[in-house]
């Protein structure tokens, strides 16, 4: 019975130290959660524990030009194409397969949400849950990994 026991805590281990190192860095495609359409690929990158998404190519070739206009910070009339979108994310302390504290914007309308992010299916799709007040206020769209 050692021999069993022992190979299923070695496998226990791999499979934990696996989940352990998916992380929403890499390149995403954006899907659309009420059309299903694919709008962009944003690049997620950590400096310091800190995560951040920009948009590296919109998808649309008619908004290759887009502008922020309806936004309100230093983002306003700014190209949507190179933005970031999410600032400020960081893995979350209680739950290590969670990032949040950070916002994300949407560039179609200008506004900023609290954001919270899981890397799901083995880190191929990321869920992007924008929220007001709490997660439970919000909409997720589901991102699939591009690399």
């Amino acid at each position: 019975m050692t021999k069993p026991f022992a190979a299923g805590l070695v496998l226990a281990v791999a499979v934990l130290a696996a989940q352990a190192q998916i992380s929403p860095v890499g390149l995403w495609k954006t899907v659309d959660d009420d059309t299903g359409k694919e709008e962009s690929l944003v690049r997620f990158s950590a400096s310091g524990g800190v995560y951040t998404g920009k948009i590296e190519k919109l998808l649309d070739p008619a908004k290759q030009d887009a502008k922020c206009d309806p936004c309100s910070d230093e983002r306003k009339d700014q190209p949507v194409l190179g933005m970031t979108i999410v600032r400020n994310v960081k893995q979350n302390a209680g739950d290590a397969a969670l990032w949040d504290g950070g916002e994300i914007l949407d560039p179609n309308n200008g506004k900023t949400y609290k954001v919270r992010i899981k890397p799901v299916d083995g880190g191929q799709k990321l869920e992007v849950r924008g929220y007001i007040g709490a997660p439970l206020l919000g909409r997720t769209q589901t991102w699939l990994r591009v690399e």
